[in-house]
């Protein structure tokens, strides 16, 4: 047995409801002789006023009573009855055996008599048994039948085992107890030390008896109490989770439970860091400060999934002036709002500014106002299928967009201009990742010109975890909704890096700009889309349904690669980076453009958009991005037939 609490009355209660059912009849016959004879105790003394002992003659109404009540009972079936179900048929029925009970008993004592007995006991002692009886079934209905189905609600509950018997599982276990939500059942620990000793009355077990703890005490959700273990030391232990039936959950690390108090609320679905182990890499708080400290700062697209984090790395830097830069209303509103809560008081200006990075008086006016010594333009439209579909429109914003923000940046005698691209603009097949490569090349071009006055740096990487648009969020909302995951190819591959270490990777880069730079990202080993489904329907206690698991719950369905959607990315487009001083940065030679032959092409590009000339887009992009090679046919929405014998509109 384990016990669902510590009280020791739900333990006896517990213990009583688990014996066999001829045991629990037994034992209330017992009860009811032991109310037969107490019965006939108390109504000995209620006549003489004295208590006796039970010996001849007053020992005969106490057999008596037993050899009548025992015998009735039976026959009107009081021990067949459940009695923490019992109802009004039960009620009916004990009153139907006693009333006969009392009119025997009375006969027995009160109208023949026994000598030394007086007759009163005849008439008293049936009132009083027919009371304990009646009291004894209804004890057992509110005591029993209450906890009965209490443990029956608690069984179904997730049965949760906590990995890790530290302090951290030891407080997340005390806020288990209070929760009825959830029915902790034990500890898992890897120190031999702590191996089937008890913690709060829970047993903590070794990893290797998994598999059975699911089978033998119904085991169904593994938290995970490491909070400083490391990320590989996190992967091996999931490793040896999966396969298992377990819904795997975590506590963040320890930085993250820095007020050493563990809650529920501290619980959090695995993300891809838990299942990559990727060790992060501490920051040089040198080259976080450079660029940033006492300054003035800028930051485009400030409400997007990178903006805002670089908007908050920044501010925990103490800028003198942050300038948050979107033309998303709702996204400037709230990422304003989140850093007003967190900033140092009134240390750093945070001013939130409504603009379009396409809008060159606009921005004029606003680096003119403040002229920010760094500026990191994080805007871009980035959703590959969108822009492919939105192709004039991506590559306003794209490229005019940043072309646009470098000039007003230059006129501003910003000091710093960051560029944040990625790894989509390398030998791209999509319109998203040309418009990047071709805003690189930009800058490029710019920084041969300007590099006295503006140093224009790049900084290229991969997938973020948690930006919107991820895989992670969307096969995790797919599990909760039963599936299918949606899956574009059953090999295309990711690079993937968190959003804080991507930022901070950023700032870093752009402290070492010299002028054109090209940093890469190091975002260690790209990562198979379909292993990582895998793991995360099995980590969710659940199973893939396949062939070979036709019971298996949550079904794949691979829907084929979307318009420009590449199976794998490539960080570089030569092949020779060169270190930094920081081991996860890297400088990249890349192919460069004239300025002459680049603002030539710009112009060619920008009556190409005015006509909406998508495969003239494609074209241009062709002959200015080395590597670009289109897949598939236009399926930009404005360019493509609307129906049947319907034809586009003249561009006016």
């Amino acid at each position: 047995m384990h016990p669902e609490s510590g009280n020791d009355d739900d333990s006896l209660a517990s213990t009583l409801l688990a014996i066999p059912r001829p045991a629990k009849r037994a034992l209330a016959v017992a009860v009811d002789m032991a109310l037969c004879v107490l019965a006939v105790w108390i109504a000995l003394y209620l006549r003489l006023e004295v208590w006796l002992r039970l010996e001849p003659p007053y020992l005969w109404p106490a057999i008596g009573a037993v050899l009548i009540a025992i015998p009735l009972f039976v026959r009107f079936g009081l021990y067949r009855a459940i009695f923490r179900y019992a109802g009004w048929n039960a009620t009916l029925s004990l009153g139907q055996a006693m009333a006969l009970y009392g009119l025997l008993y009375a006969t027995v004592f009160t109208v023949f008599g026994v000598p030394g007995v007086p007759r009163s006991v005849g008439i008293i002692q049936p009132l009083l048994l027919f009371m304990f009886v009646a009291l004894s079934r209804l004890f057992v209905r509110v005591w029993l039948g209450g906890l009965y189905r209490h443990l029956l609600a608690r069984r179904t509950l997730p049965g949760v085992l906590i990995y890790g018997a530290g302090s951290a599982g030891r407080q997340l276990a005390a806020a288990l107890l209070r929760s009825p939500q959830h029915r902790l059942i034990g500890f898992i620990d890897d120190d031999p030390a702590l191996q089937g000793n008890s913690l709060d009355g829970r047993t903590v077990y070794p990893p290797q008896r998994l598999a059975e703890l699911v089978q033998t005490i119904g085991a169904t959700d593994v938290l995970l109490a490491l909070p400083s273990a490391t990320p590989q030391r996190r992967r091996a232990i999931l490793e040896t989770l999966r396969g298992l039936p377990l819904h795997v959950r975590t506590l963040p690390g320890v930085s993250d439970l820095a007020s050493g108090k563990t809650d529920l609320s501290d619980l959090r679905e695995l993300d891809i860091e838990d299942l990559l182990g990727r060790e992060p890499v501490a920051p040089d708080p040198a080259l976080l400060e450079r660029l940033i400290r006492d300054r003035v700062v800028a930051v485009t697209g400030a409400g997007g999934s990178i903006g805002s984090e670089l908007c908050r790395q920044i501010v925990a830097l103490r800028p003198r002036t942050l300038l948050l830069i979107d033309q998303s209303e709702y996204a400037l509103y709230a990422i304003h709002q989140e850093l007003q809560r967190h900033a140092n008081g009134d240390a750093v200006e945070i001013v939130p500014l409504l603009a379009s990075v396409q809008d060159e008086a606009r921005m004029v006016q606003i680096l003119g106002a403040w002229h920010p010594h760094t500026l990191y333009h994080a805007a871009a439209y980035k959703h590959v299928p969108l822009v492919e579909h939105n192709a004039v429109q991506g590559l306003r914003n794209n490229v005019w967009g940043t072309w646009v923000t470098a000039r007003a940046a230059l006129a501003a005698g910003v000091r710093h201009f960051v560029l944040i691209s990625t790894d989509k603009a390398v030998r791209p097949t999509n319109i998203m990742g040309a418009s990047k490569r071709l805003a690189e090349l930009v800058l490029q071009a710019l920084a041969e010109r300007h590099a006295e006055q503006t140093r224009f740096s790049m900084v290229r990487f991969g997938n973020v975890l948690g930006s919107s648009g991820s895989v992670v969020p969307l096969f995790r909302q797919q599990i909760a909704a039963g599936g299918p995951i949606t899956l574009t190819h059953p090999d295309i591959t990711r690079f993937f890096m968190t959003i804080p270490e991507a930022a901070q990777l950023v700032i870093q880069a752009g402290a070492m700009a010299e002028g054109g730079d090209v940093f890469v990202l190091d975002m260690g080993e790209p990562v198979r889309i379909m292993d990582l489904a895998m793991r995360m329907v099995e980590l969710s206690g659940l199973q893939v349904k396949s062939p070979e698991q036709p019971g298996g719950q949550i079904e794949i369905q691979v829907t084929g690669l979307r318009p420009g959607e590449k199976l794998y990315e490539e960080l570089l487009i030569g092949d020779d980076p060169q270190p930094t001083p920081h081991a996860r940065i890297w400088r990249a030679r890349e192919v460069r453009l004239e300025h002459d032959e680049l603002m030539a092409l710009l112009a060619q590009l920008d009556r190409t958009l005015l006509a909406n000339d998508v495969p003239g887009l494609r074209a241009l992009l062709q002959r200015a991005v080395h590597g670009y090679q289109p897949a598939g046919e236009v399926v930009d929405w404005l360019h493509t037939t609307p129906g049947e014998g319907q034809s586009r509109p003249a561009p006016l």
